[in-house]
């Protein structure tokens, strides 16, 4: 043991901030055995102190930047969350040689490049472990669990609120619209439910994965992006039919190229995934996140993906171990961005997809659709026709296509006389092929 202390600085008290607090004095005694010294909070930015905020008011201050200017905070925890005033904090504590655990998503998938550069300015830590899938302990076990192997693929729920809401319409036939309200009833769904139900809290952690796995820096505006809005019970009932589900899916993936080139993939979508398959017993608000490496081979992490005590599980996992390591005066695996890979348009990105339109009940019609699929590369899998009042309703399931010709398929049913419209086209992963 020592008589120094690690003082932390806390940015902001929300669930995740109060639950960081409450714990670091809860577990005060077991902290300080585990990492040498006690660790000790030096003070809480807020946004105002009037309220209660069931912490002392002595720790309490608006003046987050004065905060981390002290010279007793040696690891500052950023929870505010958004890009500024957090990117100016951050850079800040680690200009003065502080150590920076965060849960701040967006912030690491747009600006990552220049937090690494003020990392490795410094020699110190940035810890990021709550900021993909809760709980779940992810980014280290790829970043360095994994650092010997060669990873593939990455695919994952690491949404908590869109998993709730296709969760729900799966087992209750509910339209999207009205599983949204229940999303929202019950807390899972923020009053503005854009950055989950759009797809762009998904995409960012996404851009973090990616750079993760591939050792190639992706930000969110390299991820394509599609969120579930459009999603109909009509769509889950379709899946079911072909015995998938409907999730919304983060997926990086190594693509090479017909010019035998590696590429980085990165997409969010939601689409169909055969049952049988482990994410699609993935429900509620739980994330998931599957990886297939060349050597481990298939893994599979699940857990709480949000919510303020797993968060702070996370956020307090990452505060020991840059605690342990400005005991021991050394700094942690920074990022890796050597393999330099080109990201991979949509367009080129191979997969399988689930057609469904709505067409004239008549002889020929079958054989026109298949005619343009053939036209356009595109091989059909499976074909199912259900009669409706107004016609029939064709489901043509692909083998693994490009997205460009299936995109051009698309538009050549639409010129089709006897289609009288492609009501949906999801895509199909997870069946291996």
């Amino acid at each position: 043991m020592t008589d120094r202390e690690i003082g932390v600085a806390v940015l902001g008290l929300g669930n995740v901030g109060g639950e960081v607090v409450r714990l670091l004095a809860d577990n005060a005694a077991d902290y300080q055995a585990r990492v040498g010294a006690p660790v000790v909070l030096r003070g809480v930015a807020v946004r105002s102190v009037g309220a209660d905020r069931g912490v002392d008011e002595e720790l309490l201050t608006t003046d987050a930047q004065a905060l981390i200017d002290r010279d007793d905070v040696d690891v500052v925890v950023e929870l505010i969350g958004g890009i500024e005033p957090a990117r100016t904090l951050i850079t800040s504590a680690l200009a003065q040689g502080k150590s920076v655990v965060t849960a701040n998503k967006a912030l690491l998938a747009d600006h990552g490049a220049a937090l690494d550069a003020a990392v490795r300015a410094a020699g110190v830590d940035l810890y990021y472990e709550a900021a993909v899938a809760g709980a779940i302990p992810l980014i280290r076990p790829v970043r360095e669990s994994l650092a010997g192997d060669r990873i593939d693929r990455v695919v994952g729920i690491v949404n908590g609120t869109t998993n709730f809401i296709l969760s729900s319409m799966a087992a209750s036939g509910a339209e999207y619209s009205d599983a949204l309200a229940e999303a929202s009833r019950l807390g899972y769904a923020e009053a503005d439910p854009t950055a989950d139900v759009e797809g762009y809290d998904a995409a960012a952690k996404a851009a973090i994965l990616a750079s993760l796995a591939f050792h190639t820096r992706v930000t969110a505006e390299d991820v394509y992006r599609q969120g579930i809005s459009e999603i109909t019970a009509e769509d889950l009932d379709s899946a079911d039919a072909v015995d998938c589900t409907v999730k919304l899916l983060a997926i990086c993936e190594r693509v090479t190229g017909e010019d035998g080139v590696d590429r980085v993939s990165a997409r969010v979508y939601p689409a169909l995934l055969p049952k049988t398959h482990p994410l699609a017993t993935v429900d509620g608000a739980f994330n998931a996140v599957f990886i297939e490496a060349e050597a481990a081979g298939r893994l599979m992490f699940y857990g709480q993906g949000a919510g303020g005590t797993p968060t702070a599980s996370a956020v307090l996992g990452d505060l020991i171990a840059a605690a342990r390591n400005k005991m021991t005066g050394t700094a942690g695996t920074g990022e890796s961005t050597y393999a330099q890979l080109p990201i991979a348009p949509l367009r080129d990105t191979p997969t399988r997809y689930h057609v469904n339109m709505q067409v004239t009940d008549r002889p020929g019609v079958l054989a026109a659709v298949a005619e343009e699929f053939t036209r356009h590369g595109v091989s059909i899998s499976v074909v199912r026709q259900e009669d409706t009042a107004v016609g029939a309703s064709l489901v043509v399931l692909t083998h693994t296509a490009r997205e460009s010709d299936l995109q051009d398929t698309v538009a050549a049913l639409g010129e089709l006389e006897h289609v009288n419209v492609v009501t949906s086209v999801l895509r199909l992963e997870g069946t291996g092929e």
